[in-house]
């Protein structure tokens, strides 16, 4: 699993604020290709396995050459993007996972870059994942996944804390699974069977914790 830092989105409930705001600069280290592969080995072993892109947004960053080096040595690459930019370097993922970013975000989609992204990662198995919070989320979700009726959709609840209280406040699971029950319940009324409803498994494993 491989965290760059940076993003070009600034999310309302932003899970991951150490990747994202730039006062947490001091915290990042600069890598090579090189050095990322080493590291990638002294943690998992010398057997070449899938390497998980996250971030922050790692489509910001110029991992071509990472890619390169590591599908030469037999590893495969997944990538999770919000899908606001594309690189070159997208022909070279096994794996991406579009998310693109809901209302109660803030932010906003744009169905041309999802597309390009598309495009761009020709060769890779999409999927699309959608955090969602409230009814005008779920919504937003059944009208994105209505542009890429190809692709598998996953659905997720909302971790509702701000980027503030992460560090110092509990996860609250209850309200967490009701969320997710809620999710399931119109995913069923809706009759949208072909939908995916996910937990946040490390958010139930270890809260708020980074590293994880």
């Amino acid at each position: 699993f491989v965290r760059t830092g940076g993003c070009d989105y600034r999310c309302t409930w932003c899970d991951t604020p150490h990747a994202v705001k730039s006062t947490f600069r001091s915290e990042w280290r600069a890598m090579s290709a090189e050095e990322i592969l080493a590291m990638v080995r002294t943690l998992a072993g010398p057997e070449p396995l899938l390497i998980s892109l996250s971030g922050g947004n790692p489509a910001l960053q110029p991992l071509g050459e990472l890619l390169a080096l590591g599908k030469a040595a037999g590893y495969a690459f997944a990538m999770e993007t919000q899908g606001s930019v594309v690189k070159e370097w997208f022909a070279g993922l096994d794996i991406l996972t579009l998310s693109p970013k809901p209302p109660s975000s803030g932010m906003t989609a744009d169905r041309q870059q999802l597309q390009a992204c598309l495009d761009g990662a020709a060769m890779a198995s999409v999927s699309l994942k959608f955090v969602i919070a409230d009814e005008t989320d779920y919504f937003f979700a059944r009208q994105v996944a209505a542009w890429f009726p190809q692709l598998p959709v996953y659905l997720q609840p909302c971790n509702p804390l701000s980027a503030e209280d992460l560090d110092r406040e509990p996860v609250d699971i209850e309200k967490n699974c009701a969320q997710l029950r809620w999710i399931i319940g119109r995913v069923v009324a809706d009759a949208w069977y072909s939908v995916r409803v996910l937990p946040q498994l490390h958010v139930l494993l270890w809260g708020n914790k980074r590293g994880v």
